[in-house]
């Protein structure tokens, strides 16, 4: 695998981080360095484990995992889509969906990285049978993560200041959009 290839699957690996980061700036509006720090950190790190988790288990349980891992995303984004919809309609006093809420961030981190799974079980196919063989992409998928959310957070309060819309509503549904394209991809539906 090529230092090109590597850096360009990092970076689609990341884009869901950014979306779902940008989304979670909007509905914040403002930084919150703890929310930034933590978001940024968890999407990377899993983002990181996840390659390395799929690689580990790729001799044992690969025909599970495989067979699940697009249902799994699917479903976590859904019930969190599902759930910004929601709250999107009820009063500014009333929301439940927090982003500043760390079982949030993790739930996230969680379901923006189950392709980083099946990556990890494609890293034992294509050759990779040792582990400092990958330990180099594990470390640029989690950096370029970690920054993507950085930047997405960032942007996603730029445009939540400036534009005054429901922006859960927006949110849940690129929510349930990014886990409808997971599922779609794993069935070969697109």
């Amino acid at each position: 695998m090529t230092d090109l290839s590597i850096w360009l699957l990092a970076v689609s690996l990341a884009m869901d981080c950014f979306t779902v980061s940008m989304t979670s700036g909007m509905i914040l509006r403002k930084v919150y360095w703890r929310t930034w720090i933590l978001m940024s950190f968890f999407f990377g790190l899993f983002q990181a484990i996840m390659p390395l988790i799929g690689w580990i288990f790729t001799s044992r349980f690969s025909h599970l995992i495989e067979s699940i891992d697009h249902w799994i995303a699917f479903g976590l984004l859904s019930i969190l889509g599902l759930r910004m919809i929601k709250e999107g309609f009820n009063d500014k006093d009333q929301h439940g969906f927090d982003p500043n809420s760390l079982k949030v961030i993790i739930t996230l981190a969680i379901a923006t990285s189950i392709d980083a799974l099946a990556v990890g079980i494609s890293f034992a196919f294509i050759g990779m049978d040792t582990f400092s063989s990958i330990l180099y992409p594990i470390f640029i998928i989690g950096v370029v993560s970690l920054v993507f959310s950085m930047i997405g957070q960032f942007l996603g309060i730029y445009f939540g200041k400036r534009f005054h819309i429901r922006t859960e509503i927006i949110g849940g549904i690129i929510l349930i959009g990014i886990g409808v394209k997971i599922l779609a991809d794993h069935l070969h539906l697109l």
